[in-house]
Formats: structure tokens, C-alpha cells, sequence
């Protein structure tokens, strides 16, 4: 089971679209795939049409992360209505942020890791939605993770958030969890006729090079629209949410790749 988690330390660069397209990639895919739901504004829940009702939830997980629990907390998304296959949600809570501090315990930091490994034999590929900050969520995240993907845009402050991202990435690596790696930085709502887009984007690759993902992800209101609906974006119509699939894809592409996830239907070690 690889775990990735999606990551920005700036609000508002759409990191829960991003999380939402991968699932639908990997759900196009037939690649057998959870979404922890880690960011107390529970978009990814909404945007996955999950019914939340006599549900426990990823608050309850993180207070006791026995598989009971864990079990109770995971429900079948409403995209498994439009064809087979595993894709599910790790339900989100506003209540998360109760887990949020800034200091948290080393036991509190691997309570995700503790939970998912109690499920691992079910799951091909796990992505979290992580909350947009730095305190405990995100850190308990990437100690369960195996990889990071940080999103960002090509913004002035949104190209500082990224480094510190990786910065944070290379501390966690260090301090806790020597697994950990950054798969990379995902530029999202690109407009490429913008002088100033273009100049940000190679601003990026001249400070981090090869961990700069390619494609970049233009600015679609599609996506805004296949979450609105609570559908995955593979099925929605039209020409740009086809195009914006494919370059979600390819960015699955490289996850499997990285993560060794076997395709649908071939053998698993």
C-alpha cells in the first residue's frame, strides 16, 4: 500500500481539487484507493458524495486508531455508483482541528501510520488531504506517508509556501520518519498566456529543478464543477475536463511508478 499525501502550507491553491483528481485518476485506473479525509473543512468528503450520517469519522481515528474504529470511519464514496471498483473515504470532520496543535506528541504523530496498517491489505494506493498548515495533521500525515506531493500556484507567496513545504519535508525525513520523500511539486491553475505564470513557473524549476511535476495543471473551471456535482472527473463531458483528466493521468503515472502500485489486474507481490 503507498501512501501520498497532498500537501500546501498556503490556503486557497486548490490541494483538495488536486487530491480529488488523483482519486479519480486512480479510480479510472481500477487501482483499489482510499482518501483520508485530514483537513478539518471535509471538501473531499463532500466532493466524493459520501453519506456521513451514523458514521464515525477521522476524529474518532485519530483518538482511538484501533481497526474497529478505523472500519467504522471508512465508507464506499458515491463515485463507486458510476462502475465498479474500490474507492473510498476516511471520513472528515470539522472536528479535526481538535488534533491540530502545534506541538503535538510522538505518539500522537503516528497515529494515522498505526491506523492505516491495520488496513493495508486493502488498498492498492492511500491519499491524504491534508490540512493547509504545519501544525500536528499534516505532521501525523506525512509520518503515516510515504511520499509528499506539495501543490502549489505560480504566485509570488505560494513559490515561498513551497519551499518551506520541502523544507518541512526534509525535517519530518530527518527527525522522524526516514521513509519520507517529496514525489515532487504540482504547479496548479496555470493560465499559460500569462507572462507573470510563466515567469513564477521558471522561477520554480530554477530553485527545484526535476521535483517541478510536469504537466502543470491550467486553470478549468471543470474540476470546480465535477466536485460541485460530487462526480469524479473522468466521467464529466466535455473537451477541457478530458484534457485536465489527462494531465491528472499522467501525475498517476508517476505516482504508480514511484510507489511500484501494480496496474488493475497484474499480480501483487
Amino acid at each position: 500500500m503507498h501512501v501520498l499525501s497532498v500537501s500546501s502550507l498556503k490556503g486557497g491553491v486548490g490541494k483538495t481539487t488536486v487530491t480529488l483528481g488523483l482519486a479519480s485518476a486512480a479510480f479510472a485506473r481500477g487501482v483499489r484507493t482510499l482518501v483520508v479525509d485530514l483537513d478539518p473543512q471535509s471538501d473531499v468528503s463532500t466532493g466524493m458524495d459520501i453519506q456521513v450520517a451514523g458514521r464515525l469519522n477521522v476524529s474518532d481515528v485519530l483518538g482511538n486508531p484501533k481497526e474497529k474504529i478505523v472500519r467504522q470511519a471508512i465508507t464506499s464514496s458515491g463515485w463507486a455508483k458510476v462502475h465498479p471498483g474500490t474507492i473510498d473515504v476516511m471520513i472528515g470532520s470539522p472536528s479535526a482541528i481538535n488534533f491540530d496543535g502545534p506541538h503535538p506528541s510522538v505518539r500522537d504523530v503516528w497515529k494515522l501510520e498505526e491506523a492505516l496498517a491495520t488496513i493495508e491489505a486493502d488498498y492498492d494506493l492511500v491519499l491524504i488531504d491534508c490540512a493547509p498548515s504545519l501544525n500536528a495533521l499534516t505532521r501525523t500525515a506525512w509520518a503515516a506517508s510515504d511520499r509528499v506531493i506539495v501543490v502549489t500556484e505560480p504566485g509570488l507567496f505560494s513559490v515561498a509556501a513551497a519551499d518551506r513545504a520541502l523544507r518541512a519535508i526534509e525535517e519530518i525525513r530527518r527527525g522522524l520518519s526516514p521513509r519520507l520523500q517529496p514525489l515532487g511539486i504540482v504547479v496548479n491553475r496555470v493560465r499559460p498566456q500569462s507572462i507573470e505564470h510563466q515567469f513564477r513557473i521558471k522561477e520554480l524549476r530554477d530553485m527545484f529543478g526535476p521535483l517541478v511535476l510536469a504537466p502543470q495543471l491550467p486553470e478549468r473551471t471543470s474540476l470546480q464543477q465535477a466536485q460541485g456535482a460530487a462526480k469524479p472527473l473522468h466521467i464529466w463531458p466535455g473537451d477541457s475536463a478530458q484534457e485536465l483528466a489527462a494531465d491528472f493521468d499522467a501525475l498517476l503515472d508517476r505516482v504508480m511508478r514511484t510507489g511500484r502500485i501494480p496496474v488493475a489486474g497484474e499480480a501483487r507481490a
